[in-house]
C-alpha cells in the first residue's frame, strides 16, 4: 500500500511538472477574434494575455459603437482563448492523474 502511495505521489507531481509546462506553451499560443464585419480584430494568447488590437479607422468617429465593438470582440476571444486553455489542462490533468476510483468523472 505504501509503494502505491509513493506511486501515486510521483506521478501527482509529474503531471504537476506537465501542467506548468503547459502553462507556459500556451503563452505562445495565439488566437485571432474578428468583429462579424472584421472591423476590430484582437490577437490574444490562450492563458487570455490580449497581445494586439486592430480598429478599423471607421469605428474611430463614434466612441460608443467603438466601445461595443471592443466589449463583443474582446468578450469573444477571451472566450476562445479560455476554452482553449481549459481543454489543454484538463487533458494533461486527466493523463497524469493516478487511477482512483470515481476521480475520473472530474475531468470529463
Amino acid at each position: 500500500m505504501f509503494g502505491d502511495m509513493m506511486g501515486m505521489m510521483g506521478k501527482l507531481k509529474e503531471t504537476q511538472k506537465k501542467v506548468e509546462e503547459t502553462k507556459k506553451r500556451l503563452d505562445t499560443v495565439t488566437l485571432e477574434e474578428k468583429s462579424n464585419d472584421n472591423l476590430i480584430s484582437v490577437t490574444i494568447t490562450a492563458n487570455r494575455e490580449l497581445k494586439k488590437i486592430v480598429i478599423d479607422d471607421s469605428l474611430l468617429q463614434d466612441k460608443e459603437q467603438l466601445e461595443d465593438y471592443l466589449i463583443m470582440t474582446l468578450n469573444k476571444a477571451i472566450k476562445k482563448a479560455t476554452n482553449v486553455n481549459e481543454t489543454e489542462l484538463a487533458a494533461v490533468a486527466k493523463d497524469g492523474m493516478p487511477n482512483i476510483p470515481g476521480m475520473d468523472s472530474l475531468f470529463k
